[in-house]
Order: C-alpha cells, then sequence, then structure tokens
C-alpha cells in the first residue's frame, strides 16, 4: 500500500476472470481477449496476453512433472522420509514464439529431476526453431530472418542466434 500526504492508495490488481464452469476453450479464449482488449492489454510481448498464458502453461507443467517424478504433492506427509523432496526452484527465461517467457524451473534434493516442458540447457522452445529452419530453407539469409522476426513478432533475435538453429539441423538446406 502506498502513502501519499496521509492518504493510502491500493495498488490495481489485475482482473479476474469468472467462467462458467462448462466453459468450452473457444469460450474461454474469446472472453481473454476481450478482456485483454477492455484492459489495453498487448496480445504478445512482456505483459501481453498470450506470454502470461504461455508462463502459466509452462510453470503448471514443470509442477506437474516434478509432482510426477517425486511421487507427492507439495507439502504432503507422503514425502517425509523418502530419500528426496523438493528444493525450491531456479529463474530460467525461454524465448517463444509470443516473447521471451519467464519461468522458475523446480529443483530436487537428489539432482535427478530432468524436465521435459523446459529441458536443462534449452532456452528456445522448438516453434521457434522451426519457424527460423523454414524461413532459411525457403532461402532467406539470417539477417532477413532476424529482421522478419522483429517486424512480424517483435522479437530482437539477432544472428547469433539464428545462425546456431540452421548449423545444427543438417535437414536444414538452402535450397530445399
Amino acid at each position: 500500500m502506498n502513502s501519499n500526504a496521509g492518504i493510502e492508495i491500493e495498488p490495481a490488481r489485475p482482473a479476474e476472470l469468472v467462467l462458467p464452469p462448462d466453459a468450452s476453450l473457444a469460450v474461454v479464449a474469446d472472453q481473454l481477449v476481450a478482456q485483454a482488449r477492455t484492459d489495453g492489454v498487448a496480445l504478445t510481448g512482456e505483459g501481453g496476453l498470450l506470454t502470461g498464458l504461455i508462463q502459466r502453461v509452462l510453470q503448471g507443467a514443470l509442477e506437474a512433472e516434478i509432482t510426477e517424478h517425486l511421487g507427492y504433492e507439495p507439502h504432503a506427509v507422503d514425502g517425509r522420509g523418502t530419500g528426496n523432496s523438493r528444493n525450491g526452484h531456479y529463474g530460467k527465461t525461454v524465448r517463444t514464439e509470443v516473447g521471451d517467457v519467464r519461468v522458475d524451473v523446480p529443483r530436487d534434493r537428489n539432482g535427478s529431476f530432468d524436465p521435459v516442458t523446459v529441458p536443462i540447457g534449452q532456452r528456445r522452445l522448438s516453434g521457434l526453431d522451426q519457424m527460423v529452419i523454414s524461413l532459411y530453407a525457403k532461402g532467406l539469409t539470417t539477417g532477413d530472418i532476424s529482421a522478419h522476426l522483429f517486424d512480424v513478432y517483435d522479437q530482437a533475435v539477432d544472428r547469433s542466434t539464428i545462425s546456431p538453429i540452421t548449423a545444427t539441423n543438417p535437414g536444414c538446406l538452402r535450397h530445399c
């Protein structure tokens, strides 16, 4: 809470979307887009609707993976004395087609957790790689691809990121 000359000001809270229990995915998507327009929220980029959705989906998937790996829910008594348990998180930024997404990757005490959703060492989700390979195969240079990604997706991806994507994919030929 902020105070300004004795007046207490509550920080703005994001609007909460209330959905009927039988809402279909199409209805949910339409309501989310409508709410984003009303609130003046961009669809992509930092603070964007899609960026936020991807972040929540990835985070939820990572939490489900660690739960499956350990065999018990967070804070469950079942986990005591099992020899392995949750051991915090580490932050990681993942580049997606709609923007950079920050996730907290869970850890376990034994160091045996190997996430599938966002693999260790991976900084880009495969969709970006596939797009770069497709554009490269169509004859675009790495500079052209960088400019295209910035123009269309408002993503600054430099040549030094694009080159390894094309180089590590032997199926990616210059003229397909």
